[in-house]
């Protein structure tokens, strides 16, 4: 009898990977992620900042938008570096917890408005379209634009909460063929607008100084009836203050980077620059473009949906102008509604990784019993975006004054630690540095960090006393998490102290990779995914099923998803988290109870299937056992799983098959890779019968394989010539 193997001291041994497995993409789908986030402020904040400030608001956004590539560069560093990107674990790693919980309590405020600002915004265009509709019909019937762009604001939450809670998330390719509709969009919006300022003319907005910066009542805050607004210094810094949440969405970087192909360095910087340029034009022209051709008596009644101002006031027909606009909603559609599913999923990645932390309780972390997702941490932040949007009753601007508390504060924080471990920990192994670095007496002063500090600092400063509403509420919701935070993670102490022999013990043996000789395993293993505690019966059967002399590796894989992580190497305690503690003890029982012993394995990964294809190829493994999806079809899974296995290189002599179990004990096998058909008897009838009528037409020299061949051949010109045609000849699902 085969037993669990264990450490000297009696625990169980664990094999953990640091090193991510990942799936790398190239420079330009890696900018399209984060254009998809990044792109979508373009719809609202030129509405916003020109509300806030007059006139001359398009020169504040096309300062931020400049301003945004030294923003953009210290997330560069920071991905760089050996510590996993991301503004928590780099003010962790600089300044300590407590600061750490402070600066991810501000990016969860700005996470948790990104979805009702975008949202919001979505809304707002799709009601502003409905209107011009019915105005152009002649009818005086309108629909409440606050009150529908909410309402459609919470349905679009809802979706994403719903897709979440199942653990359906967007790929590469939905951001690519966003990005792609955008630009198509995009270069439509500046070619129509040029040949209008062509044919009607047009004036540049005032530079910004005191005689042409006009701040709304509400713009000033606290500072309305003082006498700072009157300095130039100042009113800028009000003004600039006001246009930061320009830039929202450069925290996606981090995520990007672990993902990005090789050369990883060259390749980030490759994708911030595609996201400076196609960002500066995008969201910088529309402002410009907004001032110039929208009568300025008009245009305060487009603030909520700016875009589809322009669209209406272009030369042209009205009716092909209201189609653009019908374009301009469908775009901004699609980008604001992405937009709300990255601050769910950004969100939830937070809060999972200060959770594994143990700064939250292992409640927060319980999985979904069907799905196996964090649905806890998910409701918690679909709850506080639905309410975010019931409160502000679907207006756009008090949402886009409490969005910049957060964006500016985010950024700040990482800026400080960025500039803390110049110092700090100089040994860190940078791929690359922000300019403007002066050696003095054999010490590095980074100046460029400093100043982007300053700037950042001196904005957040700024937006405290001129954001009244965006002050309190960021003020109580950072504090309130902070809160929430430090007495989570004593709870969470006190419950580890306490409850230490209720689970089983595991020695960790880290591996830079996993291998046959690193396992201690056979070739011809069986290799059995799991994540979620709840759903182990597909382990229960392949124990009670395979042959002694076969091993059984018991794989989880913890996912990196979110704005937090890097594909650099981590520390086992990272990866081996209370829930893989909790989860392999369960594997452990039910081994025991069957009287034979698993390896066990944790792996760090970006996509499963890729992940689970790679170590089935390293281990060799003859068999991929998983439960059946709660989400997708068991051909859905196969498909996946047998691309997933396409990707990664293997000898053609391994063999693996790919085993399903479903609740109800169902079993289905597929096989991965090239292998043969499986044949039913009419089909080799078939065969034979064709092969009879070759060889009275061509001679005995032909065989069966040559009527397989040449039918081979047959389709292949069908799908190269007439694939339409040959496509129909295949089953399609019903």
């Amino acid at each position: 009898m085969s037993t669990t193997p264990l450490a000297r001291d009696g625990r169980v041994r664990v094999v953990v990977a640091t090193t991510v497995l990942l799936s790398f993409i190239s420079f330009w789908r890696a900018a399209a992620i984060v254009l998809a986030d990044l792109g979508s402020t373009a719809f609202y904040v030129g509405g916003i900042v020109e509300q806030a400030v007059g006139k001359s608001a398009p020169w504040f956004i096309l300062g931020v938008m400049i301003f945004s590539y030294a923003v953009r560069a210290l997330y560069i560093e920071s991905s760089a570096m050996f510590v996993r990107g991301g503004v928590y674990r780099v003010v962790k790693e600089a300044m300590g917890g407590t600061l750490a919980k402070l600066s991810v309590s501000a990016l969860l405020f700005d996470y948790i408005l990104t979805g009702p600002i975008s949202g919001v915004s979505a809304g707002s265009y799709i009601a502003g379209l409905i209107n011009d509709i019915l105005t152009r019909a002649g009818t005086s019937a309108r629909i409440p634009t606050a009150a529908t762009a909410a309402f459609i604001a919470i349905l679009i939450t809802g979706y994403f909460w719903w897709r979440n809670t199942r653990g359906i998330h967007e790929s590469s390719d939905d951001a690519m063929t966003i990005m792609k509709i955008a630009t198509v969009m995009v270069v439509l919006l500046i070619g129509w607008c040029t040949l209008t300022l062509v044919h009607r003319g047009g004036t540049l907005p005032p530079l910004p100084s005191l005689g042409t910066i006009r701040f709304s009542d509400e713009s000033l805050g606290w500072l309305k009836g003082t006498v700072w607004p009157t300095f130039t210094a100042i009113a800028i810094l009000v003004g600039f203050g006001h246009s930061i949440l320009a830039m929202s969405g450069e925290e996606s970087l981090a995520q990007v980077y672990r993902e990005i192909e090789v050369p990883k360095v060259k390749n980030l910087q490759r994708a911030g620059m595609v996201i400076f340029i196609y960002s500066l034009v995008f969201t910088g022209l529309v402002s410009f473009f907004a001032v110039a051709i929208i009568p300025d008596a008009v245009r305060p009644q487009y603030y909520d949906n700016l875009i589809s101002g322009l669209a209406m006031h272009v030369v042209g027909p009205i009716s092909v102008r209201l189609v653009f606009q019908a374009v301009v909603v469908i775009v901004g559609f699609l980008m604001l509604a992405g937009a709300v599913n990255t601050a769910i999923v950004g969100s939830n990645g937070v809060l999972n990784r200060v959770s594994e932390d143990g700064v939250l309780t292992e409640w927060f972390r319980k999985p979904h019993r069907r799905f196996g997702t964090t649905y806890r941490l998910i409701n918690m932040i679909a709850i506080l975006q639905i309410a975010t949007i019931v409160i502000s009753r679907g207006n756009v601007i008090v949402l886009g004054e409490a969005y910049a508390f957060g964006v500016v504060w985010s950024f700040a924080f990482n800026a400080l630690a960025v500039l803390v471990l110049r110092y700090k920990r100089p040994d860190i192994e940078r791929g690359w540095k922000v300019p403007l670095n002066v050696r003095i007496g054999g010490r590095e002063l980074p100046i460029g960090v400093g100043l982007i500090a300053v700037v950042l600092f001196t904005c957040a400063v700024i937006n405290l006393f001129t954001k009244e509403t965006a002050t309190i509420s960021g003020l109580l919701f950072t504090g309130g998490f902070f809160v929430i935070f430090v007495v989570s993670e004593r709870i969470t102490a006190r419950q580890k102290a306490s409850g230490s022999g209720k689970l089983d013990q595991f020695q960790l043996t880290a591996e830079p990779e996993v291998g046959i000789a690193a396992l201690n395993s056979r070739p011809g293993a069986v290799l059995v995914p799991v994540r979620d505690y709840n759903t182990l019966a597909q382990l229960d059967w392949v124990v009670g099923h395979t042959p002694p002399g076969r091993d059984v590796v018991v794989l989880t894989i913890r996912l990196l998803r979110g704005p937090d992580g890097s594909s650099h190497g981590l520390e086992a305690d990272e990866l081996f988290t209370d829930y893989e503690q909790t989860l392999f003890t369960k594997v452990v029982a039910i081994a025991e109870r069957h009287g034979r012993g698993v390896k066990l394995l944790v792996l760090p990964a970006t996509n499963i299937f890729d992940a689970v294809a790679q170590t089935a190829v390293t281990l060799e493994a003859s068999e991929i056992v998983v439960g059946a999806s709660a989400v997708i079809t068991a051909e859905e899974q196969a498909h996946q799983m047998g691309d997933a296995w396409d990707r990664t290189p293997h000898e053609r002599s391994l063999a693996t098959q790919f085993v399903i179990h479903s609740a109800d004990r169902q079993v289905q096998t597929f096989a991965l890779g090239a292998h043969a058909p499986n044949l039913r008897a009419e089909d080799v009838e078939r065969i034979h019968a064709l092969w009879v009528e070759a060889v009275k037409a061509a001679g005995p020299q032909v065989h069966h394989r040559d009527v397989v061949v040449a039918a081979l051949d047959s389709l292949e010109g069908e799908l190269r010539d007439h694939r339409d045609k040959a496509i129909a000849r295949f089953p399609r699902a019903v």
